[in-house]
């Protein structure tokens, strides 16, 4: 769901408001999911008190939530289970791979990102015109 929030929100060759507002609110919902399971399980994790493969599966996705419009601090549990992750020296090292990792220090940079975006957008189009061949 967040995959086609930040696509129809990034990288769409148009603009699709009805495709932008129904996938940010469906990653919106999963993300009050986890919260909420966060806030009633009362464990540091997503499966219980040790970190699994699920909190690495779900920690690129909510690291970079803003991407898709949605805002973390939304998910106060979530929230903190993200700053646990990042704690994490094995996800801190990690998330730097193949190069470092600096959407959360470039979040208000709009020069870097009008020219990331512009690149994205053209390797995305470009991708589905071949694959349309």
């Amino acid at each position: 769901m967040q995959g086609q929030s930040n696509h129809f929100m990034r990288y769409a060759s148009e603009d699709v408001p009805y495709g932008i507002k129904r996938y940010r609110n469906e990653t919106r919902r999963l993300y009050r999911v986890l919260d909420t399971h966060l806030s009633k399980s009362g464990t540091q994790y997503l499966v219980g008190d040790k970190c699994t493969i699920a909190d690495i599966a779900n920690y690129t996705w909510v690291a970079s939530a803003w991407w898709s419009g949605v805002e973390i601090e939304d998910f106060p549990k979530l929230q903190e289970w993200e700053e646990r992750m990042v704690k994490r020296p094995g996800v801190e090292k990690g998330r730097h791979v193949p190069t470092r990792h600096t959407v959360k220090e470039r979040k208000n940079d709009p020069k870097y990102w009008e020219e990331y975006l512009k690149k994205q957008r053209a390797w995305v189009q470009k991708g589905m015109a071949d694959d349309a061949k």
